[in-house]
């Protein structure tokens, strides 16, 4: 539901939309998804610290240097491959910002046409109001077939005539 004055969402937010509505734990398994050899990456470089750690308690140092190695190729690994995802997935960054834009834009103009709303149904009513009290002061003098005036004017009449009467 767009309202006048709201700009339609682009047709491409419309194949995906829970892409955009997605939480913390659905947000991880996709980019596990998207970028699997960055786990990959961080599994190989845990296996080289633990496989290091275990060398240097056997007190083997060739193997000790030969996991250090390992770990800094799997860390370099890792950080390639994060470059390079960051370089793929940047559109995908982009359009979701776009997204959240069109959407903050669209809630803004929603609760300005809710305002709008509200302030003509009081002025409806205010008009309402007026034309009841109008009608009723219309109504009153009409029955009669006098003004308003001639009312105030009788009135003042019968209240002389008892105040003098009394005496």
């Amino acid at each position: 539901m767009n309202s006048p004055n709201s700009a339609p969402l682009p047709s491409s937010f419309d194949e995906n939309t829970d892409f955009y509505n997605e939480n913390r734990l659905g947000k991880i398994g996709r980019r596990l998804r998207e970028e699997p050899l960055i786990p990959l990456g961080c599994g190989l470089t845990v296996w080289a610290i633990v496989g290091a750690t275990r060398s240097m308690r056997k007190g083997d140092h060739k193997m000790t240097n030969l996991y250090f190695r390992r770990r800094l190729y799997a860390q370099a690994f890792t950080i390639a491959v994060l470059c390079v995802g960051n370089l793929y997935w940047q559109k995908d960054r982009v359009k979701r910002k776009e997204y959240e834009k069109l959407v903050a834009e669209k809630d803004r103009m929603d609760k300005r046409d809710r305002w709008l709303k509200e302030l003509e149904m009081r002025d409806e009513e205010d008009k309402a109001w007026k034309e009841r009290m109008a009608r009723r002061v219309r109504g009153e003098g009409e029955a009669q077939g006098k003004g308003v005036s001639e009312m105030v004017a009788e009135k003042t009449r019968e209240l002389k005539d008892r105040a003098g009467g009394g005496k």
